[in-house]
């Protein structure tokens, strides 16, 4: 079964950053990697879910011309508005994955610490929402703790292999240590060949 929403409207009602997203080295470690994995400089429209209190929304916005970041947890949307209200180029906005989700397509999503909290189908659900949403040669980039967590119904490197079986995806990176695991996929879907950083600017 997925997580229960009390759990998250009970981490948010005893603190604004319940995980202390701000303040630690892993996590500022852990977003600067996310971001040195881009396998672009720019993207038109990104996707961020699950965006918590806005720490890696404001990093993704350097490299979108567009992001919206969503989170079902008003407090956590409120933050991250608070966090990018001086980047136009930014929207938040509280939604429930996967239940809700946007419309139109986008050329990022970002899934990070998120995906663990939802059972095999509803993760298999919203996996299959964001390929539907990713148009093809674009990228689906995901990031997830790996040590146990009562809480989780999985680890990064259980959601990393997952993604490989995906039919539309063909995964460009993947980083793994001790605490996380990073994936950065492309959608695939025509089978064009996937175009590494350096193929794309002609070096390799």
């Amino acid at each position: 079964m997925n997580t229960p929403a009390s759990y998250f409207d009970h981490q948010y009602a005893h603190a604004a950053d319940p995980w202390h997203l701000s303040e630690r080295w892993y996590d500022r470690r852990k977003y600067n990697i996310t971001v040195a994995a881009l396998p672009r400089p720019r993207y038109l429209r990104a996707f961020e879910p699950g965006c918590s209190v806005g720490v890696l929304t404001r990093l993704l916005a350097a490299h979108c011309a567009g992001l919206l970041s969503t989170d079902r947890i008003p407090s956590a949307v409120e933050a991250a508005t608070q966090r990018t209200a001086n980047l136009d180029h930014v929207t938040v906005r509280q939604m429930t994955v996967p239940e809700q989700w946007p419309e139109g397509s986008f050329d990022l999503i970002v899934l990070s610490e998120l995906l663990y909290y939802f059972d095999s189908t509803a993760r298999t659900r919203l996996i299959e929402q964001s390929v539907g949403s990713l148009e093809e040669g674009c990228h689906l980039v995901t990031v997830h703790w790996n040590h146990p967590v009562a809480e989780h119904t999985c680890t990064g490197r259980d959601i990393a292999e997952h993604l490989d079986t995906v039919p539309e995806l063909k995964r460009l990176a993947r980083y793994d240590d001790s605490d996380f695991t990073l994936t950065v996929h492309e959608h695939n879907g025509d089978a064009a060949p996937v175009l590494s950083p350096a193929r794309a600017e002609g070096l390799a």
